[in-house]
């Protein structure tokens, strides 16, 4: 065999090599990669468990519980991106304090500006279902915010603590969409809208709503924004007049809470404690809080296999805007929408 020959047939085998691998690489985006391998270290299941702050008696017991950042059900988390927020993990620790005999008080931590109506509402239903059923007390402690719906979750507590620092208050529920029809006029955009009934594209963003969109819009708002003030009368034993005086979403520093109700005492988390402890003769029960983790291969292992490999920081980026829906959805939120 003379030399071009051998030469044709090393290139032969590197291009059917490179074929296999080329095509091996196309299967795997394919069948999405990265979600196959996922699925091996996905979340199966939350599991609670208890960590002890302090050494007492263990069969009267006080659990410490917190809920920090947007109140919003975004799941679990995953291998590739942790949750600030566990809306099912935090469910399971109020499930299982309503399961616990030994627990005899609970100090909510509060440290957030609200979020989704269904969870702040799942959140003070099951606190208001442990407080009927186990009739132990609930104090909250508030940190730098507890707003909306972080106010939300609070009103059905006995006590509720806040710092002089504490931005709580905005009372009321929000919806909100972005009209870019404008926007589209100018840099040319065009949409084509094919629907079945008049007003199944209201709040999509490529026109504006008509009066009549906005009335259908605001006796929705009406009947949430009822609600929260009914929570808050209940809650906190004041009359609607009262509630009213200081819902109309304004936000309120500590001491303002106070003189309008809201709170009972300027106080920090351990002043919360101390007081939980003192009004219900809990001085020697133990003081322990909950974790939340994941049952997955990966947690198993304590790796994070995103620090491995995985999607760029701009591809979760990416991915993200990709997946996340803009329709508009109530929400008891303060801040940024």
């Amino acid at each position: 065999m003379n030399t071009k020959r051998w030469i044709a047939l090393v290139a032969a085998v590197v291009l059917l090599f490179f074929s296999l691998g080329l095509n091996t690489i196309m299967a795997l985006f394919k069948t999405d990669f990265f979600s196959s391998f996922e699925s091996a270290f996905e979340v199966t299941e939350s599991t609670v468990y208890e960590t002890p702050i302090d050494q007492g008696d263990m069969d009267n017991r006080i659990a410490l519980i917190k809920v920090e950042g947007t109140i919003l059900d975004v799941g679990s988390g995953s291998i590739w991106e942790q949750v600030q927020y566990d809306h099912k993990g935090f469910m399971s620790q109020l499930d299982t304090i309503l399961n616990d005999k030994t627990v005899k008080g609970v100090v909510l931590e509060v440290d957030s500006p609200g979020g989704g109506v269904i969870e702040s509402a799942e959140i003070h239903e099951k606190l208001v279902q442990i407080k009927e059923q186990r009739e132990i007390p609930i104090y909250v402690s508030m940190g730098t915010y507890a707003a909306s719906g972080g106010y939300y979750i609070a009103a059905p507590a006995d006590k509720i603590f806040a710092q002089k620092e504490t931005i709580t208050g905005s009372i009321g529920v929000i919806m909100q969409a972005i009209n870019y029809e404008e926007l589209a006029e100018k840099v040319g955009i065009k949409f084509e809208t094919i629907k079945s009934g008049q007003h199944k594209d209201m709040l999509g963003g490529s026109r504006a709503s008509t009066e009549e969109e906005r009335a259908m819009l605001q006796e929705i708002i009406d009947e949430s924004y009822e609600d929260f003030v009914d929570v808050i009368e209940q809650g906190r034993g004041m009359t609607e007049a009262e509630v009213k005086a200081v819902a109309d979403g304004r936000i309120l520093g500590g001491t303002q809470a106070v003189r309008a109700g809201l709170v009972d005492d300027i106080g920090k988390l351990d002043d919360t404690i101390t007081a939980l402890r003192t009004d219900f003769g809990l001085e020697n029960a133990q003081l322990f809080e909950y974790t939340t983790t994941n049952d997955s291969f990966g947690s198993l292992l304590g790796i994070k296999v995103s620090s491995l490999f995985g999607p760029s920081q701009e591809e979760k980026l990416f991915q993200k805007i990709l997946s996340t829906s803009n329709s508009p959805r109530m929400m008891y939120l303060y801040g940024e929408y």
